[in-house]
C-alpha cells in the first residue's frame, strides 16, 4: 500500500512539470487500443533495425503517424481532464485523423516525390498537408509542451510573411508551398531529426525500459551508497554517483530527478542537509545525465548526423565534459557538507560490496552496448544486441523474468517513452525547415556577429543565453535541433571547431533545466523536498557552475574534446581544470577549510577561474598560487582557534 502511494506521489510530480508525464491512467475501452498500437509501433521499429528502414519520409511517417494517434488517445487537450476517466470521441477522431494524413504519405508517395513536384500539388494533398501540420503542433502542445509549439507557429509565420522585415527579410512564401514543403519533403518535418528519432533514438529509448527491468536503477543506487555512503556528505554524493550512472541509460531531467530523488532526497534531508540543498543536488546532478555517455538525451545522435562525426566518436569526446560536470557538483556536496558538519552514513546501514559483486551481470546489457558503438558497429546494431542483452539478464532473476504479458507490457512501454521525444523532433523539423528554406540561419549567425561588434566572448555569451532561453520550454533534443540550425554556425564563422560549437549549443540548452526562472528538474526535486523551488533553483545553479564554465574552455582550447593535439598535452590542462573546479566550488559554497570570508571567496573563485582558463600555464600557476594561499591562510586561522579553544 504504501508502495502504490509512493509511486502514486512520483507520477503526480511528473505530471505537474513533465509534460510528457501528464498522460492518462484511466483509459477504459481505449486501453486495448493503446497497447495495440503501442505494441505495433515498438515491433515496426525492431523489425526495421534488422531488415533495414524504409525510404526515410516513409519511415517517418508511420513513426509520427502512429505516435501522434497515441499521444490523441493518452493526452488530454487539458491536464484537468486528467481525473476523468475515458477518451473522448473527438481524442479518438483525431488519432484516426492523424493516421490518415501520414499514412496518407505512405500510399501516395511515388506521386508525391515525383509527378507532384514537377505538375504541382492537389488540393487534397495541401488539406492533407495542413491536417497533419495541425494535428501535429497539437499532438505537440499536448505532450511536450506550448512553448515549443509558439516557437514552429512563429516560424510558420515568419515564412508567410517575412517579406517586409528589415534585414531579416525574404522573398516570402505561399501557404501552398510552405504546407507541402514541410509535410512532404525531406527537410522539415521529417527531415534529420525524425529520420534518427525513427531509426536509432527509439531502440534506445527501448533499451532504457528493458534495462529498467533487470532493476540496474537500483543496482546503481546500491553501488553509489557502497562507494561514497561512508564519506563526509556521503548521501549527497551517492546521490550524484548514482545519477552519473543512471545518466548514462536516461535522458530526461526532470524524469531523472523524481525518480532518483523519491529515494535520494528524504535520506540527504536525514542526514541534516537543508531541503532545497537536498533537491537542488538531484537536479543538478540528474540533469547531468543528458551529457552522460553513451546516450546523452538522444541529442548526440542528431549531433553525429548534422557534423558527420561517426557516434562513437563522440560518445568518447563528450566523457571529459561530463565527468568535470558531475565532480564540480561533487566538490559542492563536499565543501557543504564540511561547513555544516554532516558525516556519512555507519557502514552497517551500506550496500556490503560482496552482495553487489553478485549482481555484476547487470552492467551486461550496458557493457554490450558501449562495446559495440566504441568498435565501430552502428547505433542500431549496438542497441539490437543491447536489447537482447537486457532480455537475457533480465532472465537470470525469477522477480525480473518477463512473462508473455509482462513483454507485451514491455513492447508498450518502449511506444509510450518514445511519444515526446517523436513529437519534439518533428516540430523541430518545422522550425528547421523553415530556417533552411528562408536563410534565416545565416542571418541569424550574420546578426549575432553585428550585435557583438566583433567580441568572441561576446559571442559565445549572446549564445548562451539564446540556448538556456531556448531550453526553458524547449526538451533537450528539440532545443539542440534549434540551436545547432541557428547558433551553431555564428560560433563556426568566428574559427570555433564544429565539435566545439555544437557542444557549446548542447551544453547550455541543458542547463536551462536548473536555471530560474523555468528551472523544471529543481521545481521537480523541490516538490520532493517540499522546499521553496525558486531557492532550489539558484543553489542547483550553485552548484553545477562547472556546466557554466566548461564549454567556454573547451571552445578556448579544444583540447578537452580531444581535438588536436595529442593525448599528452591533455595532462596539464586536465589537472588544472578539475583543480580550478575544486577552488570555484568552494568559493561559491563558502568553504575550503574552514568557513570563508567573503575575500577569501572571491579570491577562490579567481584562482579557480585562472586554473581552468587554457591559455597559458603561468595563469594556471598563478591561479594555484592564490589558492594555496587562501588555503594556507585558513589552515592558519583554524590553528590558532584551536589553540585558543584548548
Amino acid at each position: 500500500m504504501v508502495e502504490k502511494r509512493h509511486e502514486e506521489l512520483q507520477q503526480e510530480l511528473l505530471a505537474k512539470y513533465d509534460a510528457e508525464s501528464a498522460y492518462r491512467t484511466q483509459l477504459g475501452k481505449f486501453a486495448a487500443v493503446v497497447t495495440l498500437l503501442g505494441i505495433s509501433l515498438t515491433l515496426f521499429h525492431l523489425y526495421t533495425a534488422f531488415r533495414g528502414p524504409y525510404v526515410s519520409i516513409i519511415q517517418g511517417a508511420i513513426h509520427v503517424g502512429t505516435a501522434l494517434s497515441l499521444i490523441f488517445i493518452l493526452y488530454p487537450a487539458k491536464r484537468s481532464l486528467l481525473k476523468k476517466g475515458g477518451v473522448p470521441v473527438y481524442d479518438f477522431v483525431l488519432a484516426l485523423a492523424a493516421i490518415f494524413a501520414n499514412f496518407y504519405i505512405v500510399f501516395h508517395y511515388e506521386r508525391i516525390t515525383t509527378k507532384a513536384i514537377i505538375l504541382g500539388f492537389t488540393s487534397l494533398d495541401i488539406a492533407v498537408a495542413t491536417i497533419g501540420i495541425l494535428l501535429l503542433l497539437e499532438a505537440t502542445r499536448r505532450s511536450v509542451g506550448m512553448p515549443i509549439v509558439i516557437i514552429a507557429a512563429l516560424a510558420m509565420s515568419y515564412g508567410l510573411w517575412g517579406k517586409g522585415i528589415p534585414y531579416f527579410g525574404h522573398a516570402g512564401f505561399s501557404w501552398k508551398v510552405l504546407s507541402t514543403e514541410l509535410f512532404f519533403s525531406s527537410n522539415a518535418i521529417f527531415g534529420i531529426p525524425i529520420q534518427i528519432s525513427s531509426t536509432y533514438i527509439f531502440l534506445f529509448l527501448f533499451f532504457g525500459v528493458m534495462l529498467a527491468k533487470t532493476g540496474i536503477s537500483q543496482f546503481f543506487n546500491d553501488l553509489s551508497f557502497a562507494a561514497t555512503g561512508r564519506l563526509t556528505g556521503g548521501t549527497a554524493k551517492a546521490a550524484v554517483t548514482a545519477s552519473a550512472l543512471q545518466g548514462m541509460v536516461t535522458g530526461s531531467s526532470v524524469a531523472n530527478t523524481v525518480g532518483s530523488g523519491s529515494f535520494t532526497i528524504p535520506m540527504m534531508k536525514r542526514a541534516g542537509f537543508k531541503p532545497e540543498f537536498a533537491a537542488a543536488t538531484e537536479a543538478s546532478a540528474s540533469t547531468g545525465g543528458q551529457i552522460m555517455p553513451p546516450i546523452m538525451g538522444a541529442a548526440a545522435f542528431i549531433m553525429a548526423e548534422y557534423t558527420g562525426i561517426p557516434y562513437n566518436e563522440i560518445m568518447i569526446i563528450a566523457i571529459i565534459p561530463a565527468l568535470l560536470y558531475f565532480i564540480g557538483i561533487y566538490f559542492g556536496t563536499h565543501f557543504e557538507a564540511k561547513k555544516h558538519g554532516i558525516l556519512g552514513l555507519p557502514k552497517e546501514k551500506l550496500p556490503r560490496f560482496e552482495g553487489l559483486f553478485k549482481r555484476m551481470d547487470l552492467l551486461l546489457p550496458l557493457l554490450t552496448i558501449i562495446g559495440l558503438l566504441l568498435v565501430g558497429y552502428t547505433p542500431t546494431y549496438a542497441a539490437l544486441w543491447g536489447i537482447a542483452a537486457a532480455l537475457l539478464v533480465s532472465s537470470f532473476r525469477k522477480d525480473t523474468r518477463l512473462s508473455f504479458r509482462e513483454l507485451l507490457a514491455s513492447l508498450e512501454q518502449g511506444a509510450r517513452t518514445a511519444l515526446s521525444v517523436i513529437a519534439a523532433c518533428a516540430t523541430a523539423g518545422i522550425i528547421v525547415g523553415i530556417v533552411v528554406l528562408t536563410g534565416l540561419g545565416g542571418k541569424i549567425a550574420g546578426g549575432i556577429l553585428e550585435l557583438a561588434g566583433g567580441s568572441f566572448f561576446l559571442i559565445l555569451f549572446f549564445t548562451m543565453i539564446a540556448c538556456i532561453v531556448l531550453g526553458m520550454g524547449l526538451p533537450t533534443t528539440a532545443n539542440y535541433v534549434v540551436t545547432a540550425t541557428m547558433a551553431a554556425p555564428a560560433l563556426m564563422e568566428f574559427g570555433v571547431p564544429m565539435i566545439a560549437a555544437h557542444m557549446f549549443v548542447f551544453y547550455f540548452g541543458i542547463v536551462a533545466d536548473i536555471t530560474p526562472p523555468v528551472c523544471l528538474a529543481a521545481y521537480a526535486g523541490a516538490g520532493i523536498a517540499q522546499a521553496n523551488p525558486m531557492k532550489t533553483g539558484f543553489i542547483a545553479v550553485k552548484l553545477a557552475i562547472a556546466a557554466f564554465i566548461i564549454p567556454y574552455v573547451f571552445v578556448f582550447n579544444p583540447i578537452l574534446l580531444l581535438e588536436g593535439e595529442s593525448l599528452w598535452f591533455l595532462i596539464v590542462p586536465l589537472i588544472t581544470a578539475l583543480i580550478g573546479m575544486a577552488s570555484i566550488s568552494a568559493g561559491i559554497m563558502g568553504y575550503l577549510i574552514r568557513t570563508a570570508s567573503v575575500f577569501e571567496r572571491s579570491l577562490l573563485v579567481l584562482a579557480g577561474l585562472m586554473l581552468v582558463y587554457p591559455e597559458g600555464i603561468l595563469v594556471s600557476l598563478i591561479g594555484l598560487v592564490i589558492m594555496l594561499a587562501v588555503g594556507f591562510f585558513q589552515y592558519r586561522k583554524d590553528r590558532k582557534l584551536e589553540v585558543s579553544v584548548g
